[in-house]
């Protein structure tokens, strides 16, 4: 599974035009417009005649964090007013905390006048048992530690709470005019979140005025690879890379191919010439490896972060390791390269397998390997590691290249230290 951010103005859009079909009510009416670079803002007025009847809201719309809190938020603009807020920005360069990027895109939406008390925080969140429902009554900016304050409702996988169970259990501190309404919007919002694949959806605020819900701000993430599942209901989707990012070839080849299997294959350059490179499988250790790097002083030369797991099959791991293998060797270093194939003690991984497509990669780019001066060290444990660990380390004994096998008796991050001693 691949878990993707959409940009708020698509998550919205679909709420209008599905919510309805879970209970036949008008929960969210689409007046959200999305501005790109190639917008012409002038004509915006002819196909959304709401534009000259009602004050709008613009923000960035590229899965961009804290906007109000950077000055990226306008409020309360007549919509002349909002085109030149938009023309100063767009396509120019900015800094948000340490990440710079391109502002592109942008989301226009009618500005809906409230109080705070009207302010409502409501989200859904995939966990292993199921997926949890948080509802708190105080929404808004100011909203803190949800995870602490909120109340939460766990549905159990193939279970739909209906709106009488979502009052009881998460309502019990709204107002009584409210219940009823946010209870509705909520039991139909879970449908849709589990119909149309949603991994995360974070409402705040969610505001009532009258008998009428607004979402004023939303994100949201979708599982990729169900597209095949609900690509109509999602519509015509993009998946925006992070702001400030461009991925290079190597990682949209790897990203393609994440979205064609249900495990995990993730892949970053950090640096195209750094000598120590990561083949970890799991997202836990990748994230342990990185630190164990960082930690010995190696973090300049860490050239790459990612993952492969899920248990991909033998096609799908050499492709990985294939593109890995092909960054790793295009700018040798007269120093050499090191090549770090780690992992934890796999649950269901069949290391054996998944290290044949490794295997398969590393005879490919065999002599590309001993003239970068490659070295190699492996530890994995799991189902079939002995037999995966015998064919690694028989591999070495005849590529011509010095690959270390270690199993679970050693460290997980041993061979971290093992490599860059001899870095030195």
């Amino acid at each position: 599974m691949a878990q993707k951010a959409i940009r708020e103005a698509d998550g919205k859009k679909m709420l209008a035009r599905l919510l309805g079909e879970y209970n036949d009510e008008k929960y969210v009416e689409d007046r959200f417009i999305s501005v790109g670079p190639d917008t012409k803002l002038a004509a915006l007025a002819k196909e959304y005649p709401w534009l000259k009847e009602t004050n709008v809201v613009v923000k960035p719309d590229q899965v961009i964090k804290r906007r109000g809190k950077n000055n990226l938020l306008l409020l309360d603009a007549d919509w002349e007013k909002a085109q030149d807020w938009i023309a100063e920005r767009i396509n120019k360069e900015i800094t948000v905390g340490n990440v710079t990027g391109i502002l592109e895109y942008f989301i226009v939406e009618p500005f809906i006048p409230h109080a705070d008390a009207d302010e409502y925080y409501v989200a859904i969140t995939s966990v292993r048992e199921g997926d949890n429902i948080l509802f708190y009554h105080e929404g808004g900016v100011n909203v803190g530690d949800v995870d602490e304050k909120a109340k939460k409702m766990l549905v159990p996988v193939g279970s739909f709470p209906t709106a009488d169970e979502i009052e009881k259990e998460l309502l019990g501190q709204v107002p009584a005019k409210d219940r009823a309404l946010i209870a509705g919007f909520t039991e139909a919002l879970f449908k849709l979140y589990a119909d149309c694949h949603f991994t995360f959806l974070e409402i705040n605020p969610l505001v009532v005025v009258g008998d009428r819900t607004f979402v004023l701000d939303l994100a949201a993430k979708l599982d990729n690879t169900a597209e095949y599942l609900c690509g109509d209901k999602w519509g015509d989707m993009e998946f925006p890379s992070p702001f400030g990012r461009v991925l290079s070839k190597d990682e949209e080849y790897i990203e393609d191919l994440d979205t064609k299997t249900g495990s995990s294959l993730k892949l970053t350059i950090l640096n195209p010439k750094g000598r120590v490179w990561t083949m970890v499988a799991g997202g836990g250790a990748s994230v342990i490896y990185a630190d164990t790097i960082t930690d010995l002083g190696y973090m300049d030369e860490m050239a790459n972060y990612g993952e492969y797991s899920g248990d991909p099959n033998e096609e799908f791991t050499y492709k990985y390791a294939r593109t890995v293998l092909d960054c790793m060797t295009r700018e040798p270093d007269p120093r050499g390269k090191f090549l770090l194939i780690g992992g934890g003690i796999a649950n269901f991984t069949d290391v054996a397998n998944t290290f044949k497509g490794i295997i398969r990669a590393l005879k490919e780019y065999q002599q590309k390997l001993i003239d970068g001066k490659v070295k190699i060290f492996v530890r994995r444990g799991g189902p079939n590691y002995k037999e995966g660990l015998k064919q690694m380390k028989e591999l070495g004994q005849s590529l011509g290249v010095p690959i270390e096998v270690y199993g679970p008796e050693t460290h997980m991050t041993k061979i971290v230290t093992l490599a860059l001693k001899e870095s030195k």
